[in-house]
């Protein structure tokens, strides 16, 4: 029989386990990053959504573990997303992210499927084309997507038949005058991040430069077996957002919730069933920290596309009839989090060095609440490069 949790439960469970109860020492960084990744997009997000887990963290401090000491490493990662997470930790976002089968892969990269028709070629198959080429075309250099792809498109041309070449060279659907094949570059090297082959290095400008990753990091990830960096990814996934389902799990990771196999099978003898709006699992290990979560305090601005709310049952957190305010598709806003309620959104605006800040609640929020945002906007200025920041309420 099933176990039956309550909403709050989960919602104890899970704030809990993203850190966002209680912040984590100021030595806490790779820990919060390590929990399921901190995605990067838009860029600057992942540096607000540690600050939410990790006390008086700093830009220097996560600049220096990118660029310095090189223990928080970037890459495409989840649903094609750019990630952080620990170097150490590298095999389970990226081995045990990427999808075994050619179907699998597409559905994580979508867009490439009609361009591989036309020129009649495998995902797998232009994959080895793209990283057979890529490490005379980066060794020693940091190139951004445009200029790596059209490089590496070129050399490819080169070793196909006159036909497929044809159609590798003429115009493709991605962006006006990108040939079709560079544009399929794009996706292959999504892929290649998986394979530890290639990550980003710290952008400059508005560039993301990509590196090898054995240069970057002076030596290779390791290489594990797939199916212990899968089953130890569902862990991961389970110990912060579970109680779920293969279907959740799915969207999360960017895969089909039929091609679920490869990770969950692994960690079946592991979970328990639980009853939360229909047949969830969790970790049978934390099912005693499930029904025992201390009660959520405190207020936190979260960053568009935070860990928290990337949550696939966001009526969870959220009231249905707001979703459409909390997750834009174009644009989205961060969050407002209160006493472990997601309670309205937030946007910076900046001018010079002064930082304004527009909360807006999906109703009353109490004076101490609006006390408590006022001091995490004085963390946040500082992220965004400001020297002084103003609050300014509203409601929706």
């Amino acid at each position: 029989m099933a176990h039956r949790v309550s909403k709050g439960e989960v919602i104890a469970f899970r704030l809990g386990a993203h850190h966002l109860t209680e912040r984590l020492g100021e030595g806490g960084l790779l820990d919060a990053a390590g929990r399921c990744g901190i995605q990067n997009s838009p860029p600057g997000s992942a540096l607000l959504a540690l600050h939410a887990r990790v006390r008086n963290l700093t830009q220097e401090q996560v600049a220096d573990a990118v660029a310095e000491e090189k223990s928080l490493l970037q890459t495409w990662c989840m649903r094609g997303s750019p990630f952080y997470f620990p170097a150490s930790d590298a095999p389970v976002f990226t081995t045990g992210v990427l999808p075994p089968t050619e179907e699998a892969m597409r559905h994580l990269v979508p867009g490439v499927e009609q361009a591989l028709d036309e020129l009649n070629m495998s995902l797998i198959e232009t994959v080895e084309l793209t990283g057979a080429e890529i490490g005379d075309v980066l060794s020693g250099r940091r190139l951004a997507i445009n200029e790596l792809g059209a490089e590496i498109a070129t050399r490819i041309a080169r070793r196909l038949p006159k036909r497929q070449r044809d159609t590798w060279e003429e115009e493709g659907p991605y962006a006006p005058g990108q040939p079709l094949g560079e544009g399929v570059v794009h996706f292959c090297v999504r892929i290649l991040t998986l394979q530890r082959v290639v990550c980003f290095a710290p952008r400059a400008g508005n560039k993301a430069p990509f590196v090898l990753v054995d240069e970057w990091l002076g030596h290779p990830i390791p290489d594990i077996d797939p199916g212990l960096a899968r089953a130890e990814l569902l862990r991961r996934y389970l110990r912060c957002y579970g109680p779920s389902t293969r279907g959740d799990f799915a969207a999360w990771a960017g895969i089909y919730p039929g091609d679920t196999d490869p990770w969950w099978n692994l960690v079946e003898d592991e979970l328990t069933q639980v009853e939360f709006g229909g047949t969830s699992w969790i970790l049978t290990e934390d099912l005693d920290a499930l029904r025992s979560a201390p009660r959520p305090k405190g207020v936190r601005l979260l960053p568009p596309r935070d860990p928290y709310t990337q949550m696939r049952y966001r009526e969870t957190i959220v009231d249905k009839k707001y979703h459409p305010e909390a997750w834009k598709t174009v644009g989205a806003p961060g969050t407002v989090l209160a006493g472990g309620k997601i309670v309205g959104t937030w946007r910076p605006r900046k001018s010079g060095r002064k930082l304004t800040i527009t909360i807006k609640t999906f109703g009353s929020l109490p004076d101490r609440d609006k006390r408590s945002l006022d001091c995490e906007a004085e963390q946040v200025a500082p992220l965004r490069g400001a020297s002084s920041v103003d609050v300014e309420f509203d409601t929706y």
